[in-house]
């Protein structure tokens, strides 16, 4: 019965311990949610400011989930870059050990029950009196009461062990490397499921401070919290989109090969820590010794990974990679600095192979436009239509990108052959772009139809249908034949394309205009001729391409 009364006093001390931690951030970041979203939104100027921001943030509302969550949104909201991100989550990291370093300095050193109660009565009643609108103060200070009370009371509750019962617990570091990978999954599942790091770092020095851990196989279990602790992130991210994946992805990465690393270096790292912290090892300076452990791995992880911020950038872009029908994010193309001619030829070949990629995009998206004329359902339709809509705004950043790019090519030392054909392209990129706004309007007027309940004929749509199939053939046309030369006879080809458009186009407006003089629905029949124009400019874009590649030489 004892045993059981222990266990279970435990269980209550640790759900005080983490209901009072969890109540605290959650009060701080309610009385400063705004004002840190603005920080974290605003300095990110560089990787440096980055992990400032991160530590500062996560320093003041005690959780490196709650930061990491937090940015993992923001990128997933497109309020911060995934390169910016990188640096916020290295810093949040470093700020989640201040915890440790209270609870190391202060939780063994005084009767913590002197500073609990009265914090949580003054917090109670601060939340108690509405007039004084310091609700969220109130429950930061009830949340400090009851996370060192329930440090106190779980320090109180551990049972005095013999000699044997200790040597019983250190079994695992007597293995040698499988005892430290054990209390690295210690760590790890322990972090997992309190959701906290800072929790689980204060359980694990709470048990060292009372001998029931040794000074290896705690060290091990605090590396492990690390790698637990990014669980948060990767159950945010679910759902996001890309670089929010990515971000995620970022601190699974970080986090895991740091410990990794600190693993292959454990007897080094130790010493280490035993240099820096004076005074030898005992139970009273464990917690400092696992506190300063607990830094000294987050800001040499850190100070490896910062000046490697754009290649962990690249890993994580060619790993996560976009779903099937997953639309792209942002868009970025740097230019380089150079002079040399052979350089300013290689800034050409690098546009065409964009150039490509853009037309890819438009392809892409007639395809996905396709399937709306076969009459969908409303829900398929909106998303479609949702789809379109971000690889628009996709290309919209392609267009400013390139044609930024191209613009400053053209100002390299380059044959007059070569800036004719830059000239070429940058029409190209444009009509490339006007190609993609065409499509995303035609997904807004069958949207419209739906909506507002008019709907086409069968034979109306089975007569669009050759028509766009015939712009899809264009499209292919265009495709194929970008970065070289158009001759004559694909010109012909080309412009027969564009008359067979025209014609349709003709034939199809006349049919619509017939059955308006015959009473027909005026709404219905003035979208269909919408959908029908613009059909028929994503063709003239087509054969405008067409001719800036005829006059490529």
């Amino acid at each position: 019965m004892a045993a059981i009364s222990t266990i279970f006093y435990i269980i209550g001390s640790l759900g005080l311990l983490m209901y009072g931690m969890k109540l605290m951030s959650d009060g701080i970041q309610k009385s400063a949610g705004e004002g840190l979203h603005r920080i974290l939104n605003l300095m990110t100027a560089n990787r440096f400011a980055a992990v400032m921001t991160g530590l500062g943030i996560t320093a003041i509302v005690q959780s490196s989930s709650a930061t990491t969550v937090m940015t993992v949104s923001f990128v997933n909201a497109g309020l911060l870059t995934l390169k910016q991100s990188i640096g916020v989550i290295f810093g949040a990291n470093i700020g989640t050990t201040i915890t440790a370093w209270i609870v190391a300095l202060i939780g063994f050193k005084f009767k913590l029950s002197i500073l609990a109660i009265p914090a949580f009565g003054i917090g109670y009643f601060l939340t108690f009196f509405k007039r004084l609108k310091r609700e969220d103060i109130g429950e930061a200070l009830m949340g400090f009461g009851l996370l060192f009370l329930g440090l106190d009371l779980l320090s109180g509750s551990m049972p005095n062990l013999s000699a044997d019962q200790i040597h019983f617990l250190a079994w695992f570091t007597d293995k040698g490397t499988l005892g430290l990978l054990a209390g690295v999954f210690a760590g790890l599942l322990i972090t997992v499921i309190l959701h906290s790091s800072s929790a689980s770092t204060a359980v694990i020095l709470t048990l060292s401070h009372n001998g029931m851990l040794t000074w290896e196989f705690a060290a091990a279990m605090v590396l492990g919290s690390n790698i637990g602790t990014t669980i948060d992130a990767v159950i945010a991210s679910v759902g996001t989109k890309l670089n929010a994946r990515r971000a995620a992805a970022v601190h699974v990465l970080f986090n895991v090969t740091g410990t990794v690393i600190a693993m292959i270096f454990f007897r080094p790292f130790l010493a280490l820590v035993e240099i820096i912290v004076p005074g030898g090892m005992n139970n009273d300076s464990i917690a400092t010794n696992l506190a300063m452990l607990h830094t000294i791995f987050n800001v040499i992880n850190t100070l490896l990974f910062i000046p490697f911020v754009n290649h962990i950038t690249r890993l994580v872009e060619l790993v996560i990679k976009p779903g099937e029908h997953e639309p792209p994010t942002t868009y970025t193309l740097d230019f380089p600095e150079v002079g040399m001619r052979e350089n300013a030829e290689s800034c050409v070949f690098r546009a065409e192979r964009e150039i490509v990629a853009m037309s890819e995009v438009v392809r892409s998206m007639f395809a996905s436009l396709c399937p709306l004329f076969e009459q969908p359902d409303k829900e398929t339709t909106a998303l479609t239509v949702e789809k379109l809509g971000q690889t628009e705004d996709y290309a919209d950043q392609m267009q400013q990108s390139l044609s930024e790019f191209l613009v400053k090519t053209s100002q390299l030392p380059l044959s007059d052959k070569t800036k004719t054909n830059v000239r070429n392209m940058l029409r190209i990129v444009d009509d490339l772009e006007s190609m993609t706004d065409d499509i995303f309007m035609i997904s807004i007027l069958l949207q419209r139809s739906i909506d507002k309940k008019m709907s086409f004929k069968k034979d109306d749509m089975d007569r669009l249908r050759p028509y766009v199939k015939i712009v899809e053939s264009f499209l292919e046309f265009v495709h194929g034949n970008l970065n070289k030369p158009l001759s004559r006879d694909q010109l012909e080809i080309a412009q027969n394309i564009e008359d067979q458009i025209d014609q349709f186009r003709k034939n199809l407006k006349k049919i619509a205009r017939k059955r308006l003089e015959e009473g027909a629905d005026v709404r219905a029949e003035l979208l269909y001729i919408d959908i029908i124009r613009n059909i028929e400019k994503i063709g003239d874009h087509a054969f405008s391409i067409s001719e800036a590649l005829a006059t490529t030489v």
